[in-house]
């Protein structure tokens, strides 16, 4: 059978052999057999339910927590676009937020409405899909603390929202099932003074320009804390600092980011990672657990 004919139509937009390079925030990593950027939940639901059962899908947010591996992305990437990316208010402290929407747009957001507790999300890059299945979180919260709960469309294009409780959150994981994709999800703050909202969120922009390398084409945290320990400072010790390998180089500003400093491959990026990780366990017998998604397959 035909692949083209495999795929059910759509409201949205399909690209088979999409380069996902430019969507990553390393630059770098090969196509996706098939990108399905959908209209709406609806979209995608019907979408799911049509394709081959055994298809893998995944889905793709701003693309900075993520190596995408040379050989590229076998079945299908859902990014969600602009229609996933609303923000409003429910009530005095509650927000609904899509899928797609950013971490800034989110605390700015949150900041108007006179919503305190979100602003931590102002120094994550990402979308809210993301950190709804990574738990993503800084500066001492995470988005379990302010989680209610998520609509998710389920590999099988089924229709669910989950509460908080049945995710089964702990240090950037979640038990969100795989292929299950976050088209919205309702966080609750405190009520704040826009003024102070706005001031912590500038004390975290400031904080982060000081110590990550955020002009860089880098992939943020690459590696999580392990207990009791700060990832950086184990990199650091085991004499990691600016460490190359092809294109891929330890940030010399913050040596728990990779760099790509213009000419890495996927392939660079992870190797790096990987001596990375043997000399910190070789200095102090800590194993780093990768805390970047790594998806695809080798060239």
């Amino acid at each position: 059978m035909n692949a083209v004919a495999a795929l059910p139509e759509v409201c949205g937009k399909v690209t088979a052999n999409a380069p996902l390079a430019p969507l990553v925030w390393f630059k770098s990593g090969g196509l996706a057999e098939w990108l399905f950027e959908p209209k709406d939940a609806d979209d995608l639901a019907g979408f799911l339910s049509a394709i081959d059962p055994t298809m893998p899908v995944m889905a793709l947010g701003l693309g900075s927590n993520l190596i995408v591996r040379d050989g590229g992305v076998r079945g299908v990437v859902v990014r969600l676009g602009k229609a996933f990316a609303k923000v409003e208010r429910i009530d005095e402290t509650t927000l609904r937020c899509g899928g797609g929407a950013s971490g800034i747009l989110v605390s700015s957001t949150a900041r108007d409405a006179g919503i305190g507790g979100l602003e931590f999300l102002r120094s994550i890059p990402g979308t809210v899909g993301g950190f709804v299945r990574m738990n993503g979180g800084a500066y001492g919260r995470e988005t379990c603390d302010i989680l209610i709960e998520c609509d998710v469309v389920l590999r099988s294009g089924e229709r669910v929202t989950l509460p908080v409780n049945a995710l089964g959150y702990s240090y950037r994981h979640s038990e969100l099932p795989e292929g299950a994709i976050v088209v919205s999800a309702t966080f609750r703050g405190v009520p704040a003074a826009p003024e102070a909202v706005q001031a912590e969120m500038d004390r975290i922009a400031e904080s982060r320009e000081a110590s990550q390398p955020l002009r860089s084409k880098t992939g943020g945290s690459t590696f999580k804390n392990p207990p009791g320990h700060k990832a950086w400072q184990l990199v650091d010790a085991a004499g990691c600092r600016g460490l190359a390998i092809g294109g891929a180089q330890v940030s010399e500003k913050h040596t728990n980011f990779l760099i790509n400093t213009g000419t890495a491959t996927s392939a660079d990026i992870e190797a790096l990672g990987e001596e990375v990780r043997r000399r910190v366990k070789a200095h102090s017998g800590v194993n780093l657990e990768w805390e970047i998604k790594r998806v695809g397959v080798p060239q």
